[in-house]
């Protein structure tokens, strides 16, 4: 019991779950053509959420690694984070057959027996941001070597080198558009390609997660020099909707590696202060314990949404700025409760099939 107490963390639980938040808001809140500066600024402010969850799977690694055993880590990741990655695919896979070109399914006409793996492989298909579980069990499989480069005291050396190869290795963009006129052995490549894409560009995120953890004192010193990280942030910031805007260069990861660094600054400072508020800390709570499961079913919630109510993943302005807001503000909140709800009424069908069930095999909470 000692044990557990000493390896709970409230500030990382709460940063776990204003994680999924920001990765649901960039995915329900954007607006405006997207050759447009408007649409730029608010990219820039809402997506990239990507950043903070591969950063906190590395935290939480290192964290939780003093009796590493390799057989039984992939054994616990196969249970908690792939198992639940294929049942809640049903859905995705579903949409893809039901509605191929509406869902955006680039596969649509291959044999459905080969669709399946295809999709499972990729999670860029019948679950768009799905595709961060393909990358990370590349990490899962480097477990052991990224373990023992941090023992013989050799990862860190490298950190800068890894952030030096995330900027000049941008995220891929592959969407249902760019692929449409490939052969099915081309977009499963690209697809693909997209997954260890991301591997070597996050990375540096991964690590850097490692070694915030190992030592926790350089987060006090984050929030020492908050002046400094908000002047670099927005400097940086500027720098990415300048070069996207014109077309020469787009990622969000190092601006939001910044933001990452100033949120985990802030909520380990006001740790004790964020618990006394106990209806604060237990919604926080409630959202990091569910913010795996909201990883994956909120896409299918999101798709939902725009069909009731006809509208684009991307919400045209054309001048009507309030309006809009109201629009994506009232999707991301939608999107959002839906998919606690219908992950809290399934874990509790679960438990009522069997009281001893791991709803975690099954939704990933």
């Amino acid at each position: 019991m000692e044990n557990k107490k000493k390896s709970f963390l409230n500030y990382i639980n709460v940063f776990r779950g204003l994680a999924i938040l920001l990765i649901i808001a960039g995915h329900t809140m954007q607006f405006g053509e997207s050759s447009t500066l408007i649409h730029k600024i608010n990219c820039e402010l809402i997506c990239g959420g990507t950043t903070l969850f591969i950063f906190i799977s590395g935290f939480l690694f290192q964290h939780l690694s003093s009796k590493f055993e390799y057989k039984t880590y992939l054994k616990k990741k196969w249970t908690n984070v792939v198992l639940p990655y294929f049942l809640t695919s049903l859905a995705g896979i579903a949409f893809c057959f039901i509605y191929p070109q509406t869902y955006g399914n680039s596969f649509d006409g291959l044999n459905p027996l080969l669709q399946i793996p295809i999709f499972l492989t990729t999670g860029r298909i019948h679950n768009t941001p799905a595709w961060f579980i393909p990358m990370i069990v590349l990490f899962f499989f480097c477990s052991w070597l990224l373990l023992k480069l941090e023992r013989n005291g050799h990862l860190y050396k490298y950190l800068p080198l890894m952030f030096i190869i995330t900027l000049i290795c941008p995220r891929a963009d592959v969407d249902y558009n760019s692929i449409m006129n490939f052969t099915y052995t081309q977009k499963y490549l690209a697809c693909l390609g997209y997954v260890f894409n991301g591997f070597i560009h996050f990375f540096s995120l991964y690590v850097f997660g490692m070694f915030c953890s190992k030592y926790k004192d350089v987060i006090d010193t984050f929030y020492n020099k908050r002046l400094l990280l908000w002047i670099l942030m927005l400097g940086l910031s500027v720098v990415n909707i300048y070069l996207s805007y014109n077309g020469i260069y787009s990622s969000f990861t190092i601006s939001k590696t910044i933001l990452t660094m100033l949120i985990l600054g802030y909520l380990k400072h006001y740790d004790e202060w964020i618990m006394k508020r106990e209806t604060l800390n237990k919604a926080l709570d409630i959202t990091a314990k569910y913010s795996f499961g909201l990883f994956f079913v909120h896409w299918y919630w999101f798709f939902i949404y725009n069909q009731i109510f006809n509208l684009e993943k991307v919400i045209p302005l054309n001048g009507a700025y309030i309006p809009v807001f109201g629009i994506v503000i009232t999707r991301f909140l939608s999107v959002t409760i839906l998919s606690m709800v219908s992950l809290y009424l399934g874990k509790k069908l679960i438990l009522l099939i069997n009281k001893d069930a791991n709803t975690r095999m099954f939704l990933g909470i």
